[in-house]
């Protein structure tokens, strides 16, 4: 009998620490900590903008969106991928660097600056898009083409069909000198007075601007006017309680604007006009040039978005960010097209003023 209950309590303590050993390995392992999420839209651009300032013009050719609206920062050297990647971005290893594809871009300017041309750093390419319009034609366009010939893999030619030229005759309708153009953004100066902003082409032809066709109701003065190397203008209110600057929808809304940025390549955004009111595109090239008839502008964003006559000064924006004004392009809200937008960061930081 005192066997058998000692061989019973051995099998009982044998099963208990089994069933404990068994517990003991079925407890769940810590989880693991999360990545953080990955920013998408303007949260990307800004993110992606941050990370090629810190790199610097020799260790970077820009960076960009990629279909998924993340971050792709390129690097040209292997050593920057792991802190690309910590910041939340993803990396792109390229040959050539900003301050290269910068000096092509100086040798184009020297070189082949005739009307009907543009070009933009293009990073996903990590190269520099030339393109002309369908007026380059014979002698220039040879001197275009010889141009780019001799700066390499550096360049790379398209044709585009149309013209390149301001949106003359955005969102709401302004009337000045003739023409028609679009409101921007409205702005407040350090003088405390109200202003808003539109293209410099439009604030070239007028000293006062009207709500109406007939010039029956006065909106304000021109202040100061920029065109061509830049394309910017500042109009003084003419009745001092204006409302904080907004974007009219043309759909009986209109959109707040709380803050100014510089967009991402790739980015998708949004253009507001009097004429062909609100359309969507990607951002394809920053930093741009454009060579019109009427004279040459240099830092502007180049899109998909459509716009036509009469758009001329109207805002670009992403949500509630303001990003640039209309400036010209080629192609029409029909068959589409190409558009450039002065940026509108920097119109801000020449004329002091801010949006509100």
């Amino acid at each position: 009998m005192s066997n058998r209950r000692t061989c019973r309590r051995a099998v009982l303590l044998t099963a208990a620490a089994t069933l404990l050993a068994g517990t003991a390995l079925a407890l769940p392992a810590p989880a693991a900590a999360l990545p953080p999420p990955t920013p998408t839209g303007e949260a990307a651009a800004a993110l992606a903008d941050d990370l090629q300032q810190q790199l610097g013009e020799d260790r970077t050719a820009g960076s960009y969106l990629d279909a998924s609206g993340r971050a792709v920062v390129t690097i040209t050297h292997p050593a920057d991928s792991q802190r690309v990647e910590a910041a939340g971005a993803v990396p792109r290893l390229v040959t050539r660097s900003a301050a290269q594809l910068a000096t092509a871009t100086a040798e184009l300017d020297r070189s082949a600056a005739v009307p009907g041309t543009a070009w933009a750093v293009d990073p996903a390419a990590d190269q520099v898009v030339v393109s002309a319009d369908s007026t380059v034609r014979g002698a220039a366009l040879d001197r275009l083409t010889r141009t780019a010939g001799e700066l390499g893999n550096a360049v790379r030619l398209e044709r585009v069909p149309g013209v390149f030229s301001p949106r003359m005759n955005g969102a709401d309708a302004i009337y000045g000198g003739g023409y028609r153009c679009s409101l921007g953004f409205n702005v407040r100066g350090l003088d405390g007075g109200y202003y808003f902003l539109t293209a410099g082409h439009c604030g070239n032809v007028a000293s006062t601007w009207y709500t109406t066709a007939a010039h029956t109701t006065p909106i304000g003065d021109t202040e100061s006017s920029t065109f061509p190397d830049h394309d910017y203008a500042l109009i003084k209110y003419t009745d001092g309680s204006v409302p904080a600057s907004a974007v009219d929808l043309y759909d009986g809304t209109s959109r707040t604007i709380t803050r100014a940025a510089t967009p991402s390549l790739g980015q998708t955004v949004n253009r507001s006009g009097s004429t062909s009111h609100v359309h969507s595109g990607t951002v394809t090239g920053l930093n741009a040039t454009v060579n019109y008839l009427q004279g040459t502008v240099r830092g502007m964003i180049k899109t998909t978005v459509c716009a036509e006559e009469g758009d001329s000064g109207g805002p670009l924006f992403a949500g509630h960010t303001a990003l640039g004004l209309t400036s010209g392009g080629t192609g029409d809200c029909t068959v589409g097209g190409t558009t450039f937008f002065q940026p509108v960061t920097a119109a801000l930081k020449a004329l002091g003023v801010g949006v509100y």
